[in-house]
């Protein structure tokens, strides 16, 4: 059965374009090590809530928009050994492809698919 990663951050709004090669860069060495599909979405209608919402999660800030993606691996094994892999990768370090986000503020998680249609 597939596996996602899943993740949500706080961008700067003038990031944008930052963040996209940053994507860029990730998805091609995620790919490279496995992953099906990479998939991030620039906030577009994410109200602010009164008790939880992705805004609040991520303590976003009035200059700053919700990013929401996700990564489909074929498996949690290949998850595993990509993402050593992909953090390990020259690509992905803070000197050559650095994040245009505060990445103490990004959530993320693996989630075990279990319904698709």
């Amino acid at each position: 059965m597939s596996y996602v990663d899943g993740f949500v951050a706080a961008v700067p709004t003038k990031n944008k374009e930052s963040y996209l090669k940053h994507a860029q860069i990730a998805s091609t060495v995620f790919k490279e090590y496995g992953a099906l599909k990479v998939v991030d979405c620039w906030g577009d209608d994410v109200p602010d809530g009164k008790y939880t919402s992705f805004p609040l999660a991520v303590k976003k800030q009035s200059d700053e928009t919700v990013l929401f993606g996700w990564i489909v691996w074929p498996d949690k094994t290949t998850r595993d050994v990509a993402m050593q892999k992909a953090m390990e990768d020259p690509r992905m370090q803070e000197e050559e492809n650095p994040m245009p986000f505060d990445g103490k503020r990004l959530i993320y998680g693996g989630f075990e698919m279990m319904f698709e249609a």
